[in-house]
């Protein structure tokens, strides 16, 4: 690519890209991060500080919150080293900036998928055994069944990126190491996961409106069994509302995403943006290569790691 001057300007592109595992020096410290006996510490850190944080939340709250707080901390110090000492940061913060950046393409992906699942979900909505279901799971529980949810929807978009990236990098003058096919998986994964946030949140903010122009405290105490209890003395706010629309929500992200990667029209139009891309980052890989292979003493091509 002609705007690389340097080789240090091809970097920082590579860095403002989320595409860090391109830089071979970076992949080393990577790779140094991943040594077994690092990663064992830092899982023995992370369980310890889950099971002070979930204990501790357990004998000053509820028993149901010690165990969602226990694997939410886990998770933070995992996702912690992740962004720090794995130099995933970059690769998180293209991901965010990328979908913010075009808010303008997700309407045509929202109007094609967002009708058929308002009408699906909003059958459930107004669901006598739904709102018996999810105004009654504890906060703890309804934490960890949303923790579930996004489990599984992160496990569909993984199970697509090989058939994703196969088009895309799986060329003759294409040979990435490990660690870069990673990375374009990284970028794919998070690209769309803040895709799918979006919609679920703008589906959350949906069904607080929706049910606090519909649902009055009568309606509701008859479908969940107890009073209702209103939130920001506002009478038709309440907190079974909150609980049944988080619930529902995070169902429709994982319906959005098992819809966007199993079907062809969806999937076109959920992974065509992010896969242009990454081609366009394969063509800067091979310009970033050739600035290496011109300095002296750097080895030719670089396919470390």
């Amino acid at each position: 690519m002609s705007e690389f001057a340097d080789r240090t300007s091809a970097e920082t592109w590579f860095g403002r890209h989320g595409l860090p595992y391109f830089v071979p020096e970076t992949r080393h410290a990577v790779h140094a991060g991943l040594r077994p006996a690092r990663l064992v510490l830092v899982a023995l850190g992370a369980v310890a500080l889950g099971a002070i944080v979930g204990g501790t939340v357990a004998l000053a709250s509820r028993v149901s919150w010690g165990v969602p707080s226990a694997m939410t901390t886990a998770g933070a110090v995992a996702a912690l080293y992740a962004l720090t000492t794995l130099r995933a940061g970059p690769i998180a913060g293209w991901g965010i900036r990328h979908t913010l950046g075009s808010l303008g393409l997700l309407v045509p992906l929202a109007t094609r998928a967002l009708p058929l699942l308002l009408l699906f979900v909003t059958f459930l909505f107004i669901n006598a055994e739904v709102w018996e279901l999810a105004a009654r799971l504890e906060g703890g529980v309804l934490w960890l069944v949303v923790l579930l949810f996004t489990a599984i929807a992160a496990g569909f978009l993984l199970g697509r990126m090989p058939e994703e990236l196969a088009a895309t990098s799986e060329s003759g003058e294409h040979r990435l190491t490990p660690f870069e096919r990673a990375n374009l998986v990284l970028v794919l994964l998070v690209a769309q996961a803040v895709q799918v946030l979006l919609l679920a949140l703008a589906l959350l903010a949906f069904f607080l409106v929706f049910g606090a122009m519909v649902m009055d405290r009568g309606l509701v105490e008859s479908w969940t069994g107890a009073p209702p209890q209103s939130l920001l003395g506002i009478p038709n706010l309440t907190w079974e509302l909150v609980q049944v629309s988080i619930f529902l929500a995070a169902f429709s992200g994982l319906h959005f995403t098992v819809t966007a990667v199993t079907d062809d029209l969806y999937r076109k139009e959920f992974f065509t943006t992010v896969t242009d891309e990454l081609t366009r980052a394969l063509r800067a890989r091979t310009a970033y290569l050739e600035l290496r292979d011109r300095e002296p003493g750097q080895p030719t091509g670089d396919t470390s790691g």
